[in-house]
């Protein structure tokens, strides 16, 4: 943009263990309009503020007016230490390293809930049966090199996203499978949290863990090489991913219980496109309905992959609308 200054203009970020997205935003029309979005991988930079003012310098706009970012991380006194990278970030060094007015720290869930209810159909691809009524409240989780979980409670035509850490939740293990599969990341981590499988560096011990269960040669390989198997129709890698699936299922299934999401649960992150046929043709909804005296509770609420690429980019732009801000405050 030529070096301009940017009175009027955001930007938005999303930062997580692997990428960080950035994007402007233009706020003339009924809706926020992202411009540019660009990811870069975190293992590029020394510090989340040189990814930004590297962003900056590449679009050619000096001192936007106000930032939103979305983290992978809790947020306590506007900062974040991030789970899955050592980075730290706080509002302050934030509004330093791009020279904005104002700047926030939003949960990167949360920012998938203010995205949720604005996706077109487009967007997303149903698994399972169509809602009955697509009402109440929504349950955003997400499977990538983490697992993020968040709500968003409905009333009255407000919106407001409940912020949660739902991916470090105990797992809970349905077969004699899962109670070994649950024995060997005791040994490895002590305990184990629904984030120590449903994510990236999960799908790779639950790939080592089955070979053992099952008695068949171990092969480590990363959960990119173990999602690109699984689609080629590699059996070692089918068995994870069918398994991933089933467990995605059955935590879904909790957590949209937990959140009372009537309606709809929305699986957000990197994986689930990838592996999206396999998805679908896997235990995934059974696993979500199987919750027995409430498996009535949850057989009409549908659950939806998100395929838009930049949700949390759009959530923070939301996050930076006077409606939006109201909602998180």
């Amino acid at each position: 943009m030529n070096g301009a200054t940017a009175h009027g203009l955001g930007l938005v970020g999303d930062i997580g263990g692997t990428n960080a997205r950035f994007a402007l935003v233009d706020f003339d029309g009924p809706d926020p309009r992202l411009i540019e979005p660009t990811a870069y991988k975190g293992e590029d930079y020394d510090t989340a503020e040189d990814a930004i003012e590297d962003y900056l310098a590449k679009v050619g706009v000096k001192h936007p007016d106000q930032a939103v970012v979305a983290v992978a991380g809790p947020i306590e006194h506007g900062a974040v230490h991030f789970t899955n990278i050592d980075w730290r970030l706080s509002e302050d060094s934030l509004r330093r390293a791009g020279g904005f007015r104002n700047a926030r720290l939003i949960n990167d869930f949360t920012a998938q809930a203010l995205a949720a209810p604005r996706l077109s159909p487009k967007d997303l691809r149903q698994i399972g049966p169509l809602p009955t009524s697509g009402e109440g409240d929504l349950a955003i989780i997400g499977p990538g090199t983490g697992f993020g979980a968040a709500g968003m409670v409905r009333r009255h035509g407000c919106d407001t996203p409940l912020t949660t850490e739902g991916g470090h939740i105990s797992f809970a293990p349905v077969d004699e499978i899962e109670i070994e599969i649950l024995r060997g990341l005791q040994a490895k981590y002590g305990r184990v949290s629904v984030e120590r499988i449903l994510a990236g560096p999960g799908m790779e011990d639950l790939h080592v863990l089955l070979a053992q269960i099952e008695g068949r040669p171990v092969e480590e390989l990363a959960a990119k090489a173990i999602t690109e198997g699984a689609v080629a129709g590699r059996e070692c890698c089918k068995a994870t991913v069918e398994r991933f699936c089933a467990i995605l299922g059955s935590t879904a299934g909790d957590l949209a219980l937990a959140l009372g999401a009537r309606g709809g649960v929305f699986i957000a992150g990197g994986i689930a496109p990838r592996i999206i046929d396999l998805l679908e043709a896997s235990a995934f909804r059974a696993r979500f309905e199987a919750k027995g005296r409430l498996s009535d509770y949850v057989k009409d609420i549908p659950t939806h992959v998100i395929l838009h690429p930049h949700t949390a980019l759009i959530g923070a732009a939301v996050a930076m609308t006077p409606d939006g801000q109201a909602s998180i405050s």
